[in-house]
Formats: C-alpha cells, sequence, structure tokens
C-alpha cells in the first residue's frame, strides 16, 4: 500500500505550521507511544503515554460519516463495476477508487482541517497538542497497513461492505410460473417462516433436519472466532422443536 491516502491526510494537518508539534508526534507515533488506536463509525480513539507524560491520554478525531443513501449509491457503482467488486472482495484497494466517491459527490478523506473534530484529554493549548499529533501519524500509518480502515473511518466497516457487495451482485434464481406473484404480492408470511419457499431437500433422509435451511441458503461471509457463522447457529436450528 503505498501514501495514496497517509500522504494527504498527514499534509492536511502538517499545513497549520506546528513543526515543533508535529515533529515530537511524529517521533512519538514512530516510537510506539501511541496505543488502542481504533476507529468506529467516524471516531478515531487512541491512547497516546509520551516519555514525558506521567498517564495516558485520550486523544479523539472525527469527521462525517456518510449517511445510508450516500454509502448506497457507492455501494451500487461498486458492484456495478466488475474490477472494483473484484479487488475489494479479494481485500486489495481498487487504485481509482476515488472516482466512484468523486462521483457520489464525496471524498473519503477529508479536504480540510474544518470537515475535522479534534479533542484531548490533556487539555493542552493550543489543539492539536502532541498527543493529537501523534495520533494523526498512527492513523496514517493505519491506512498504508489496511487501507480499509479509510472506509471505517467514513461509517462502512470491511465486514459491512464487503457482504454489501457479495448482496449487491449476488443473482437469485427465476422463478418458475407456478411460483411467480403479482406485484406487491409477499405471497403467505405463514409459508415463509416455515420454510415453504426452500429449495426442495437433496435427500428423502434430509427432509426432517432442522438445519436445511442453513444449507440451502448462500453462507454468509462471516465468521464468529474463526468458525463460520452458519456452523455458529447450527446447533440453535437443532435444538429447535420439531415442526408440525
Amino acid at each position: 500500500m503505498t501514501d495514496r491516502y497517509s500522504g494527504p491526510f498527514i499534509a492536511m494537518f502538517e499545513s497549520l505550521r506546528m513543526a515543533p508539534t508535529f515533529s515530537r508526534g511524529r517521533r512519538d507515533a514512530r516510537a510506539g507511544h501511541v496505543r488502542h488506536l481504533t476507529i468506529s463509525g467516524s471516531l478515531v480513539t487512541a491512547q497516546v503515554r509520551g516519555p514525558d507524560d506521567t498517564a495516558a491520554f485520550r486523544s479523539r478525531i472525527a469527521v462525517r460519516a456518510f449517511g445510508a443513501a450516500e454509502w448506497s449509491r457507492v455501494e451500487d457503482d461498486l458492484a456495478a463495476e466488475a474490477r472494483f467488486a473484484a479487488d475489494l472482495l479479494a481485500g486489495r484497494m481498487p487504485d481509482d477508487i476515488d472516482t466512484v466517491f468523486t462521483k457520489a459527490g464525496l471524498t473519503l478523506l477529508p479536504l480540510s482541517l474544518n470537515e475535522v473534530a479534534m479533542d484531548c484529554s490533556c487539555e493542552r493549548w493550543p489543539m492539536p497538542c502532541i498527543h493529537l499529533a501523534a495520533t494523526c501519524y498512527a492513523l496514517a500509518r493505519s491506512f498504508e497497513e489496511d487501507p480499509f480502515g479509510v472506509f471505517a473511518w467514513r461509517g462502512r466497516s470491511r465486514d459491512e461492505l464487503l457482504t454489501r457487495l457479495n448482496q449487491l451482485r449476488g443473482v437469485a434464481a427465476p422463478a418458475t410460473p407456478a411460483e411467480e406473484t403479482p406485484d406487491g404480492d409477499l405471497g403467505d408470511l405463514t409459508d415463509f417462516w416455515n420454510g415453504a419457499e426452500a429449495a426442495p431437500a437433496t435427500a428423502v433422509g434430509d427432509a426432517g433436519r432442522p438445519d436445511l435451511l442453513l444449507d440451502q441458503l448462500d453462507p454468509p461471509p462471516l465468521h464468529v472466532g474463526g468458525v463460520p457463522l452458519v456452523e455458529v447457529l447450527r446447533p440453535a436450528y437443532h435444538a429447535l422443536p420439531p415442526r408440525t
């Protein structure tokens, strides 16, 4: 991963012309004084304890998370372009992905400091303090190691984005004439919950399996403790009372 994101991000903060502060922050970040850096929603938080600090301070950097409608436009465009979807689903960041966000009137990284909110529990002035400067460098380095962090900062985690792309690129099997229903008719919801719309079992002996539905649907790309979600759910399906 190049400094495609980290370089412009750091340049924006260094434009404040607070050279001593950012020089110290860069040094502290390289020395490993930034701990527990997390990106959640639109907020980055970290614990920073420099060599002269008696305690760790909490620093926070926030941007605006994109709304559901904005992400929907972006995801539709990403899914429509096979190469974008292929790269992302393979864990790679497409080189020209910024064009998709530009088309939607958005930018992955904030373009100016007016789009960023910062605070630190040290409450030292002026801001950004040394702890925030160190957090900026640590965050930039995290973007180089995992560019999906840029998405998370705008409100979409890696798993959420990839799951949505899988859904958008999935192809549903065409319904047979006997299964078709008039537009707007959802059919009998009782049949839905009872699994009447599920595909038939591949073997007669499977018909009574309570976990059959898990094997008939495409498994979600989710894991719990390294175990596929389908296998985590299977014991719960076996515990269900038999249908009458």
